[in-house]
């Protein structure tokens, strides 16, 4: 049990006149509250799976019925005295009149103290189906405006079944979202605002969350003309300029036309523009021209190739877990669907309720991968609702509303899931039947979707069916609301919430009516991503320039700017071959066991973002972060840099062997003239003509180069470039 500090005595006083003791104490609603806020059921101490010093409570109380019995009548009945209860050992423990481990966690003239007390004197009576149960939790205020250094007291009220309501400030367990911005007392519930920004707090209690927001503007003095003359095309850019104005950032004008083709390019399709796209998109004066651009680039090639590999990454396709022929299958009914544009309620329909040979239907291979109900449903929950329930597995969430009874419903609905064969020849069927067990109870729990009515244990109909139809439902918001936070992610290199995987109620969005306003009409368009992603890049905030400005520099997850981003492994390695036109064949595998193969699945001239899954061996791909696909988790790809990298770009074969082709782009462009040469490479590179005082510069070198050594010279230009953040960065 953690230390925790008491409320001053005119608090006790207050809250100890709405728990006389003549009133029974609820087991269920006055004691467990003060466990959880002490900490006595937390992971570190009573809560942990094998418990504390031979004591072993559910995780902040889960299972009532557990702790009351552990409490009440384990070792005999001796944690209690109902003659005495102020002899107790449930009471004399967490007030250290005897030793405890966890210190003094309850004072004896403390309201926690009467409550433990009170309860035993009453008889210990435990949980009961009469109990009032938890209906809704409310923060006020729930929205603040406050300045740095302003501090706010949060009160939570907490509303039951039988109409009555009290005060339970006392009892919650406080957080905040963002320390940056403020930080809250987890015991009181005072908030401290320490910088600018939206912030938001958690307050836990009994199970429930409920949340209270802050807007701490930046000193900023900003004309309301700065807002009203900033151009606004869709709504989009309506929800963001309202934050903007909210926060007084200043949003940063357009980007310029280079800087849009290129940052549209990696975006969309995840190539480099070539030079004469950049200068024939430049030079044309139709005020439109960007929207024709997107228009182009949503209906290109290499789009399904780009969007065929992030999805691959959703759907853990890799040859760790299936061999070739599998993964081909797998990959080319991805892909058809991406190039057919199905709806994505549609795809994840025909992979919820797959069934057949994994070489004949490509969507039954998601079975692979996850063999058991239990990681089933957790990989279903993940992947196209963005919710983590692998922890309510044993216990309820700790940081969500999932219970463990609801974990085993939803897993019951994949108990029927049969495979019959082995190797690359396995035909996936639903059996007729099959329930998961209850691991606490020992009998299966009704199967059900996450907040959903249960099916009849002996209903005819296929449970996956009953799912599909649930989980790509319009009204279920976490499907829409995680695919919408996915793509726009990709789009900003962030989403609106953060982590894009983690839609939890304790991890609210950046801007919550901006989420809700791209999910409502990617429902409305029946699921058509192409139509969301129209939205998004025709907005003027996907537009705005990336070079930040004095009022809007701190500016982290507003989006008053475009924030610049390493590019992900895969592109940047075909952008250094693009740049370069010096490709390598991708002809090893690596197995599950770690060892290697040959594989001739992947001809000369096969893009990164063609590969089919991502076992293909690659040093580079590896150093910049690729995904590995061993879960359902954007955490597994990574963007951060490492001396790894810098050390490879530098020095490794990745970039200096392909400069030093005679096959390759620097043979190319020394038959042309110095002028040529510079324009071309700074157009390959980055998409815009250099500077004028980078003209005069790398003029007077290449002047000044005896013409053997001319190549090492640019050779080194090359380098040079292509190793600085402008080229490696989208932005």
């Amino acid at each position: 049990m953690r230390a925790r500090a008491c409320m001053s005595a005119v608090a006790v006083v207050l809250f100890a006149a709405t728990l006389d003791s003549a009133e029974p104490v609820s087991f269920r609603n006055d004691v467990l509250p003060v466990l959880s806020k002490v900490g006595c059921n937390s992971g570190g101490c009573h809560g942990a799976l094998a418990g504390k010093g031979g004591f072993r409570l559910s995780l902040n109380a889960y299972d009532p019925a557990t702790d009351h019995y552990n409490i009440t009548r384990e070792m005999r009945g001796r944690r209690i005295e109902p003659s005495a209860p102020a002899r107790s050992l449930f009471v004399i423990k967490p007030t250290a009149a005897v030793r405890h481990k966890g210190g003094k966690v309850i004072r004896e003239d403390s309201v926690e103290y009467r409550v433990l007390t009170d309860w035993i004197r009453q008889g210990a009576p435990g949980p009961s189906e009469q109990d009032a149960k938890l209906d809704r939790l409310d923060v006020s205020p729930a929205q603040s405006v406050l300045e740095k250094g302003d501090s706010l007291q949060l009160k939570v009220t907490a509303s039951f079944s039988d109409g009555s309501s009290r005060d339970v400030t006392r009892w919650v367990r406080f957080a905040s979202t963002d320390a940056a911005i403020a930080e809250i007392d987890e015991k009181t519930g005072k908030v401290t605002v320490l910088g600018y920004g939206e912030g938001s707090f958690t307050a836990w209690y009994s199970g429930r969350i409920a949340i209270a927001r802050i807007t701490s503007p930046w000193p900023n003095e900003l004309p309301a003309e700065v807002f009203s003359k900033t151009p606004k095309r869709n709504v989009i850019d309506k929800l963001v300029l309202e934050q903007l104005r909210r926060l007084n950032l200043e949003p940063s004008p357009p980007a310029s036309d280079s800087e849009f083709i290129r940052r549209a390019y990696v975006d969309v399709i995840g190539v480099l523009p070539t030079p004469a796209e950049t200068k024939a998109f430049t030079e044309d004066k139709n005020e439109s021209k960007r929207d024709v651009l997107v228009d182009k680039l949503l209906d290109r090639p290499e789009f399904v190739d780009y969007w065929t590999y992030r999805w691959s990454d959703l759907f853990l396709i890799t040859g760790r877990k299936m061999g070739e022929p599998v993964i081909k299958t797998y990959y080319s009914w991805l892909r058809e669907r991406v190039e057919k544009n199905v709806p994505w309620d549609e795809l994840v329909r025909q992979v919820v309720t797959a069934s057949g040979g994994s070489l004949q239907n490509g969507a039954t291979n998601f079975y692979t991968v996850h063999q058991e109900p239990e990681s089933m449903a957790e990989n279903i929950s993940q992947a196209f609702m963005s919710l983590s329930i692998g922890c309510a597995k044993c216990h309820n969430h700790p940081l969500e509303k999932w219970t463990n009874d609801q974990y085993y419903s939803f897993a019951n609905l994949f108990a029927r899931v049969r495979v019959k064969g082995s190797g690359d020849n396995r035909t996936l069927f639903t059996a007729s039947r099959g329930d998961l067990l209850q691991p606490r109870t020992g009998k299966p729990q009704p199967p059900a979707p996450l907040d959903a009515a249960a099916i009849p244990a002996d209903s005819p109909k296929n449970r996956r069916e009953v799912l599909a139809g649930w989980l790509t439902s319009p009204a279920n918001p976490y499907f829409t609301r995680s695919i919408a936070n996915r793509i726009w992610a990709n789009f900003f290199g962030q989403g609106i919430v953060e982590p894009v995987d983690d839609l939890r109620v304790s991890n609210p969005a950046s801007n919550e009516p901006l989420l809700a306003a791209i999910a409502a009409p990617l429902a409305k368009n029946k699921y058509d991503l192409k139509a969301l992603m129209r939205l998004i890049l025709r907005s003027e905030t996907y537009r705005r320039s990336s070079v930040p400005l004095e009022r809007n520099r701190e500016d982290q997850s507003y989006y008053s700017r475009y924030y610049p981003r390493r590019m992900m492994a895969e592109v940047l390695y075909d952008a250094i071959v693009s740049v370069t036109s010096v490709s390598r064949r991708f002809d090893n595998i690596t197995n599950f066991d770690g060892s290697t193969q040959k594989t001739d699945f992947y001809p000369e001239g096969t893009r990164a973002l063609q590969l089919y899954d991502s076992s293909v061996t690659s040093y580079f791909l590896k150093a910049f972060g690729r995904n590995d696909r061993e879960i359902t988790c954007e955490c597994e790809r990574s963007n951060k840099p490492s001396m790894v990298q810098v050390l490879h770009l530098s020095n490794g074969s990745a970039l200096n062997d392909k400069l030093r082709s005679e096959k390759g782009r620097v043979s190319e462009l020394l038959a042309k003239e110095n002028s040529e040469i510079i324009d071309d490479i700074y157009m390959l590179c980055f998409s815009r003509k250099p500077g004028e005082d980078q003209r005069k510069r790398i003029t007077g070198l290449l002047a000044e180069t005896p013409a053997e050594q001319k190549r090492a010279v640019v050779e080194d230009l090359f380098w040079a470039l292509m190793t600085s953040r402008e080229f490696l960065f989208q932005h």
